[in-house]
This record gives structure tokens, sequence and C-alpha cells, in this order.
């Protein structure tokens, strides 16, 4: 049956030979990989959670009285968003599960993409001709983290409330236009006009969702245009593709990693709690608490604020820049370019214009590799201050001095790290056994007797049927005009 019906389709939109390239594609092994295909999975755990919350969540600040199951809010006045959130998670069935993996699921994508870009920048594989694809990637990380905070605002509780005021005031600071801006985005004064919260609906489920797919449908196809960039290997050369075919191999692993994706967080939304906004209570502005702040991803961004100094513009009694520019957009504008103007940067410093399918081990190149660490190292002490608040509580230490200490660290500690990595980076380069630079698996077959045996791989490409994709082996696809930047199928 299943045949009939593929030479159905196949006779009317001729789509065999279309198909036969894309079960044949290549796909090296390595697990690294496996952190891009997480952070698709992730999404689509969150766009099958998120239609089931859109059934009943209200984008609406219209006010309303709690009447439901939960004694402490009982009789409290609220907006429709947060009243319509709160019976998600404590009256409607499964809603908390399915809310619960839905944040679960935005954390998990947002690592997945951060650790992913990290081993691009570790790797190389930003370098020509994969520029473009790398650009797609850091775009993908910023409408990610942006689709999180948009999501995490919408309940309308005193944690995001708290966040949406910080960036109401970010909005504001932006020199010339910034209170147009803000009274474009908010439709009023804060906390803005009733159309806000359905904005904020349309932009979470719509219009930051379709370009976030977008971009993964383009990441995805310049990658198999271009094919994967591999480790070097025995087999692995500039000219040719090591790995596992699409189907069987590469498409059963696939899925299995998709479900136990899914699985994880199913459980972690089940078992583990998270954001729990019927503690918090309703946002009012005139309310605040210790630790009211955005979600955790946005703690860069929270620390930057806390370890700028005083720093304000004025003419006269006029504030032209006020303090909050610097911190809220001047900082995340930086790191965000530096990210985007990295594969030039990086061809700048040491010359490299060649094209590249091979990856570097991050130990081969030191100086690659300490410049990117003391650049998360940067980025990861002021991550850190967006939580002092919580560690002035936790500690002794007054909040003034962990203020100045950190101010002190994301000058010098960047440094220190970069020479620690850089050394080494130089002694384990010098040193043996080299895990990336030999394919360590064993190729397994079955013999005439019905039992298995063990292969052994020789230099270069190997007669054996294991090498050729057959009994589990890896498959060694040549690229004709590689040197020349051609892509066979």
């Amino acid at each position: 049956m299943i045949r009939n019906l593929v030479d159905y389709v196949d006779e009317r939109l001729g789509v065999s030979p279309g198909a036969r390239k894309l079960l044949r594609y290549i796909f090296p092994d390595h697990w690294s990989f496996l952190l891009g295909e997480i952070a698709l999975y992730a999404f689509i755990v969150l766009v099958g959670t998120g239609v089931f919350m859109s059934l009943y969540y209200v984008p609406s600040d219209a006010e309303a009285v709690y009447r439901g199951a939960y004694e402490p809010l009982r009789g409290l006045t609220m907006t429709e968003s947060y009243l319509s959130t709160v019976n998600l998670s404590l009256e409607v069935p499964a809603g908390l599960l399915m809310r619960q993996t839905h944040h679960w699921a935005a954390n998990l994508m947002i690592i997945a993409i951060v650790l992913h870009l990290l081993r691009i920048l570790l790797t190389g594989a930003f370098r020509k001709p994969r520029e473009i694809n790398y650009l797609v990637g850091v775009t993908l990380l910023a409408l990610t983290v942006l689709e999180g905070f948009v999501g995490y605002s919408m309940p309308d509780d005193l944690f995001s409330g708290i966040g949406l005021v910080i960036s109401y005031g970010v909005a504001l600071s932006i020199p010339v236009f910034g209170a147009d801006l803000a009274f474009l985005i908010w439709g009023a004064e804060y906390p803005g006009s009733s159309d806000f919260f359905p904005r904020l609906y349309i932009v979470h489920v719509l219009i930051v969702p379709v370009a976030i797919a977008g971009l993964i449908g383009m990441h995805m196809a310049m990658i198999m245009r271009q094919h994967h960039a591999q480790f070097p290997s025995k087999l692995a050369t500039e000219r040719n593709v090591v790995g596992y075919p699409m189907w069987p191999g590469y498409a059963l692993k696939a899925g299995g990693l998709m479900f136990l994706t899914a699985a994880v967080l199913f459980l972690l939304g089940g078992l583990v709690q998270i954001n729990p906004i019927w503690q918090w209570g309703p946002y009012e502005p005139y309310l605040a608490s210790n630790g009211a702040q955005p979600d955790w991803y946005l703690g860069w961004l929270l620390g930057s604020l806390r370890l700028m100094p005083a720093l304000e513009i004025q003419l006269g009694d006029l504030t032209l820049v006020p303090n909050a520019f610097w911190g809220g957009l001047v900082f995340p504008t930086i790191t965000f370019m530096l990210m985007y103007a990295w594969p030039w940067i990086d061809r700048r410093w040491f010359g490299d214009r060649d094209k590249h399918d091979l990856l570097d081990s991050p130990r081969d190149n030191p100086r690659r590799t300490a410049i990117v660490i003391s650049y998360f190292a940067w980025v990861l002490i002021i991550f850190i201050a967006g939580s002092i608040d919580r560690l002035y509580l936790s500690s002794t230490v007054p909040y003034e001095a962990q203020v100045w200490f950190l101010r002190i660290a994301v000058i010098v500690l960047p440094f220190v790290v970069y020479f620690a990595t850089k050394r080494l980076c130089e002694e384990l380069s010098a040193r043996e056994p080299r895990p990336l630079r030999g394919w360590t698996g064993k190729v397994v077959r079955r013999t005439p007797a019905g039992g298995f045996e063990t292969v052994e791989l020789d230099e270069g490409v190997p007669a054996v049927d294991g090498a050729n994709g057959r009994n589990g082996g890896p498959v060694v696809k040549e690229e004709a005009g590689a040197g020349e930047g051609a892509r066979g199928s």
C-alpha cells in the first residue's frame, strides 16, 4: 500500500529525484551536532504546547475578580491576562503540565542555541563559505531571547510586570525618539493602553514564531546546500563527507532524540515547578518585591544596568542620555554586533581567507579559543551581576561591595581567562591523544555463520562493506569539485 501511494505521488509530482537526493544526504556523526537539533526539537514542543495554551489565554487588561479554587487569590481584582493564566494553571485539565513544559522548553531552546553558537565559534564553523548561515544563527538567538521575554511578560504577574517596567525605562532612555518609541509600543504612558496585551500576544504567537521558523528553515537549507562541516579524521577530508545517510541511520537517531527531548521536557513540566505565578500575585505599578525581575536569560541585561556607573549626559537641567541607555541598549548592541562581525574579525586577525569544510579542534587554535572563552566570560560576569540582589540576601557581603567587585572583575577577569585558556590550549595541542583527530568507533558486521565480527579500518577509505554505509558503518561520500566550492549531491 505504501509503495502504491509513493508511486501515485511520484507519477504526478515527480518527487522521486529530490526525495532520493534528500534521503542520501550525509550527516557527520559527532555529539556536538546534536545541540542544534535539541534547539529545533524544543521549538517543536514550544509550538505544540503554545497552541494548547492559546485556546485558554485571554490577552486583555480588563479587570476581573478571581473566584476559583485557590484561596489566597479568591476575591482579588486582577486583569483578564492574569486570571486566564491562573485558570489555565489550576483549573484546566493538563493546563499546568502544558504551561510548565512550555516554559522549560523555552529555557532549553535558549541554552541549546547558546551552546551551539559556542561550538560554532570554537571550531571555526563560521568561516567561509558559512558566514551567512552563521549570521542566521546569531539572529535566531536574538529572536529567541525576544520571544522568551514577550512570552514571560504575557501573564501580567508581579515578576513579568517588573520586567516590563524595566524595558519601558530602557525604551524611554533612547535619545531623541525614545519617548515616541515607548508610546508606539505601549500605546500610552506605562502601564500602557488596553491594546498592549493584544499586541504582545500577536508578537508572541505569530510574528516572532513565524520569523524563527523561517530562519530555521533557511538555516537547514543552507546547511544541506553547503553540507555540514566535519571534524578531521582518517576518513574525512576537505573533499568528502563522512557520516550516516538521512535514511535510515540518521532519521532514526534524530527521531529518537526528538522523542527523548520531548519526554524530558514533559517530565520536567510535570515534576519540577517553574514560575508559579499564583504565588507572585497580579502586577500593580505600586507593588514591588525583592527578586522580582525578568526571566534568567535576561540576567545579562539586568546585570549591565546594575553595573553601569552613574553616567548621564546632561545639558543644563535637560538629560540628553539617561543612565539606562548605556546598560540597557548600548551593552546588548555591542554584544551582538561583536558576534555578527566575528567571521570578518577572525579573518582579519588570522589572515585565513580559504574555504573550510573541516573544523578545527579548539586546542589547535589557542588564540581564537582564548578570545571566544574570554568573551563569554565577560558576558557571564555581567550575567552574574543580574542576581546580586539575591546574593545579597544569602550572604553577608554588602550590596555596594558586590557591585564594585564585579565592575573590576568585568575588566580584569576576561584578560585572566584569555591567558589561562591560551596556555591550556597550547599545552593540550602538544600532547597525545587527540580525540578529535581520528574515528574511534568500530565497525561490526555479520559473519556467514550468523555471528558478529569487528572490522578494522585502514588509513583512507576502507574497502570493507561497513565503511560504505552497510552494517552500521560510516558512509564516505566524495564531493566532485569540492576544491572549487561546488557541492554535489
